[in-house]
């Protein structure tokens, strides 16, 4: 199951990625390589570059009006070049990467940008009982516009800084504590009130059997400091919140092919700032299924409950309650499909501090579908196709909209 440290380190658009660094590191690094040692420059660093042609049909996602069919498509292209590293050094394992990013539209050019992302990670191990991880992430891009009502650039800036250690005092047994700070920040000015530092902190304790299975314990606090301060007496909502966790962590290998992981139980959400002093708790919980079906196929399904963050103008957070189902499938040496499908609602009702939103909700529904092709050990060529849909609610600023796109990309390693 993921730790604190391992959840927040993952990249992606969600406020709080949730899956290990270090895997999401070897996945892109097979991704890149796929297996080539004779191209690299050395054992160290992995140099690559990629480019990629996509469009979408409804880049900004906005509601279509009665009578009015606006064209809202666009074609871009990204060009990306940099490296990735893996460094053992005795015990010790540095990993990461570094990458540039040059995006132009064809139509809104107003939303050209240039892009960074970059991670540092020290697997760090002393004796055969404490190992852990400790890092910094930077990644700045565009911020995606489905939550906003504007056309116009806004780029955000995500910094991550982690640290976390575990001490195996049995053979059975270990205890483990973690904390981290995430830092969000907006340049558009009509979306700062997003400006953000999330402070967490996390402490368990698991039960190892000598099977691989896991079972434990898991303590978390989470706080969230807003540098625009709401105020629920002139009827803004309290973003600034504190959230504590107590759940279980289960990791169970219920067959070779086959495993379950669950992290659940209750959950707290306050707002000090809020006129009741007012509260939102309850069940909070993911479960993440992998079955391995045969040796070129395999499964991932997922059903959650939980509290997230919502970046738009209005309201600060939702309950959001979802399920996906993932396939992967490698057909030959060369050749590989995947498909998603995901589903999610998400209750505004958890706001505090701003009561005209009670009971408010929206919905979305989304597909993807993907051919990878490996011509050569150090090229990799992606073709992908998706659709989105969501029933909104303009109360709390989320559009009702349909897009589909495709994209296609080309990467090289040298």
């Amino acid at each position: 199951m993921l730790s604190l440290t391992e959840e927040l380190r993952a990249a992606g658009d969600a406020a709080r990625p949730c899956a290990p660094r270090r895997a999401a590191l070897a996945l892109l690094i097979g991704s890149l390589c796929a297996g080539s040692v004779h191209a690299e420059i050395s054992d160290t660093i992995h140099p690559f570059i990629q480019t990629t042609f996509a469009y979408d049909d409804n880049l900004l996602r906005l509601s279509e009006f009665p009578g009015q069919i606006p064209d809202l498509s666009d074609t871009s292209r990204t060009v990306q070049g940099g490296f990735l590293f893996e460094r053992p050094v005795g015990r010790q394992l540095f990993t990461g990467y570094a990458k540039l990013s040059h995006v132009t539209f064809n139509r809104f050019t107003e939303l050209d940008y240039n892009g960074k992302d970059a991670l540092v990670d020290w697997a760090w191990q002393l004796g055969n009982r404490w190992q852990g991880h400790l890092g910094t992430s930077y990644l700045e891009t565009l911020a995606p516009f489905t939550d906003t009502n504007s056309d116009q650039r806004n780029l955000r800036t995500q910094r991550h800084h982690y640290a976390d250690a575990t001490w195996l005092f049995h053979p059975n047994w270990q205890v483990r504590a973690g904390f981290s700070r995430f830092m969000a920040d907006y340049e558009l000015p009509a979306q700062q009130i997003n400006n953000r530092t999330e402070d967490a902190t996390e402490l368990g304790l698991d039960y190892l059997a000598t099977s691989g299975s896991k079972v434990g314990i898991q303590l978390r606090q989470l706080k969230s400091n807003y540098q625009f301060k709401g105020n629920p007496l002139l009827g803004l909502p309290d973003n600034d919140y504190t959230q504590d966790e107590i759940k279980a962590n289960v990791l169970w290998l219920v067959s070779g092919p086959t495993k379950l992981s669950f992290l659940g139980g209750w959950v707290r959400r306050t707002h000090p700032q809020s006129v009741s002093g007012g509260s939102s708790s309850g069940a909070n919980g993911r479960l993440i299924g992998d079955w391995i079906a045969t040796g070129k196929l395999r499964f991932n399904a997922a059903l959650w409950r939980e509290f997230q963050v919502v970046e738009g103008g209005i309201v600060g957070s939702s309950l959001n309650k979802g399920a996906s189902v993932a396939g992967f499938w490698t057909a030959t040496a060369k050749v590989a499909l995947n498909a998603q499908i995901r589903r999610e609602k998400r209750d505004f009702s958890t706001i505090n501090g701003f009561s005209a939103l009670s009971g408010l909700s929206d919905s979305s529904t989304s597909s993807s579908l993907g051919l990878t092709y490996t011509p050569l050990n150090n090229i990799q060529l992606e073709l992908d196709a998706f659709r989105d849909r969501r029933s909104g609610n303009p109360i709390v600023g989320s559009n009702t909209y349909r897009a589909k796109g495709v994209s296609f990309s080309a990467n090289v390693q040298f």
